[in-house]
């Protein structure tokens, strides 16, 4: 995805972000955020990651503890 990073915007228009730190033409480089907002956006993406990794395997058929060691082995 490509994004306009021109700061025309302001901090206030973005959700979490404290500070914007720009190049010389005003391009946004980075965003400051506080800690705690940095950690809950990583728990978001981390269960978008888990979401996305069940409905992958959701129409699989379950093993028991033997065949997926055997599995395992296989590979």
């Amino acid at each position: 995805m490509i994004t306009n990073t021109n700061t025309q915007m302001k901090t206030n228009q973005y959700p979490f972000a404290q500070e914007l730190i720009t190049d010389t033409q005003g391009n946004i480089r980075k965003v400051i955020i506080d800690f705690q907002d940095y950690l809950r956006l990583l728990e978001v993406i981390e269960d978008e990651g888990l979401i996305l990794a069940i409905k992958e395997v959701q129409q699989e058929i379950p093993l028991n503890i033997n065949e997926a060691l055997a599995e395992l082995e296989r590979e």
